[in-house]
């Protein structure tokens, strides 16, 4: 199949006040960086990009988003550059969709469909290609009445991949009854999950989570923390399926690491709640080692939606060190504290710890694992007493198995365990703790 030949188009709206030329990260990114990342997204779909551009409007035109004029103006584009797809840097209404493809008589994606159609390749396991797939139907349903051309497509290509797009007569009974379907399996799946999750727990491991903007190295450095074999590779959403494994510190204690996908500004919704089991590991995590490009002139802007996004899923009170990634295209050597402000500005809660690496070289990767030694706890062990009944045999012998036990009393309804237990222990049995001995 030949590669797609793409326009992309942006939206400036006047109404709205305009990004100030230097903005702070906590400001709205302009079209322009926006575009700039749709064409990201584009070349990674497997598009080339012939041409983008941004019209200016004093509001969203509600028939087609850019106006009759750019319509027509997109039209002799399509004509000149031999163009298959038009991208939208904007989520279209259904109306809007059905309006371009009638005007334009060519393939009309916006920015959700790319990233559902990039998902759509990246998935791998069971479970994500189920989450995409949910996330899929879930954004054709609204979209059923007059879906317009994209309807009738057979072929293959860009936002064709995936449930809706290959079936002419599916209709919402019969994708309710998909989304259904899905969303049991889904739950078996995230079932297993759980139980590797409590297995993993079972052995009183730290565990990390990588986050970050996607492509900011979150794979290669996992790679080279774990030994792992992950993709990574310079296109957007190389990671999709969450990935754990061993790591051993300076001190030589292990941890668990987890890397998941990377966010990115305007993550459809459909998505963030289907891809929950990726969040979870962030959520679950003690540490958070937050990825960032260091060497990018938006650093910055994808920082704060990092943490944002780190505030919505609940991570925000999660330790974290911030890794300052690629320092090896900034020349020379970097001044960390001093890019650390600058990436950071002043954020309400500041990361424990940061450090400038190179995942690529491995520069600076025995300091940052020397400062995730040091942030994370030392496990320290107290005492406390458990409350067992007869039918918990699995958590009475994981206290047995890594904590020290000093007594055991028995009766009828099942027994009561004095013991010595490492923090991280205590967390995980929780709900068999009956009191802290005196």
């Amino acid at each position: 199949m030949r590669e797609e030949t793409a326009l992309l188009v942006g939206l400036r709206v006047t109404s709205r006040p305009a990004p100030r030329a230097q903005s702070s990260e906590n400001e709205p990114i302009s079209p322009e960086e926006s575009i700039e990342e749709l064409a990201a997204l584009a070349a990674t779909a497997g598009a080339h990009v012939a041409e983008a551009s941004i019209q200016t409007r004093p509001r969203v035109d509600p028939a087609t988003l850019v106006g009759s004029g750019k319509v027509e103006e997109l039209k002799a584009k399509i004509l000149f550059h031999d163009a298959t797809t038009v991208i939208f840097d904007r989520e279209l209404t259904p109306t809007q969709q059905r309006n371009l493809e009638k005007a334009l008589e060519v393939k009309v994606l916006d920015r959700t469909q790319l990233i559902l159609d990039i998902f759509a390749r990246r998935a791998r396991t069971r479970e994500g290609q189920l989450q995409v797939e949910l996330a899929q139907l879930n954004y054709l349903l609204p979209r059923l009445t007059g879906h317009g051309a994209a309807m009738s497509r057979l072929g293959g290509g860009i936002g064709t991949r995936g449930p809706g797009e290959t079936k002419l007569e599916t209709d919402r009974r019969r994708i309710h009854q998909r989304i259904q379907a899905i969303e049991r399996d889904l739950e078996r799946v995230r079932s297993g999950r759980a139980t590797q999750r409590r297995q993993r727990q079972a052995v009183p491991l730290a565990t990390l989570a990588l986050v970050g903007y996607t492509n900011a190295g979150k794979s290669t450095l996992f790679n080279r923390l774990t030994g792992a074999g992950v993709l990574a590779d310079a296109k957007m959403f190389a990671t999709l399926d969450p990935t754990v494994r061993h790591i051993t510190l300076p001190s030589k204690r292990r941890a668990l690491v987890s890397d998941t996908v990377g966010f990115i500004r305007n993550l459809p919704t459909t998505l963030v709640r289907a891809f929950r089991a990726t969040l979870e590991e962030v959520v679950e995590a003690e540490l958070l080692l937050h990825v960032v490009d260091a060497s990018s002139p938006e650093a910055a802007h994808y920082t704060s939606h990092v943490l944002a996004t780190l505030n919505e899923i609940g991570a925000a009170e999660t330790p974290r060190i911030l890794v300052l990634n690629k320092s090896d295209l900034l020349g020379g050597a970097p001044d960390t504290a001093a890019l650390a402000r600058r990436i950071l500005g002043d954020p309400e809660h500041q990361p424990a710890a940061y450090a400038a690496i190179s995942a690529a070289t491995g520069a600076g990767f025995e300091e940052l694992l020397q400062k995730i030694d040091n942030v994370l706890a030392l496990d320290p062990v107290s005492p406390a007493v458990f409350r067992f009944s007869t039918a918990d045999g699995a958590p009475l012998h994981l206290l047995h198995e890594h904590a020290q036990v000093t007594s055991v009393r028995y009766d009828e309804n099942g027994c009561e365990v004095r013991a010595l237990v490492p923090e991280s222990l205590k967390r995980r049995l929780r709900p068999y703790l009956f009191a802290i001995p005196r």
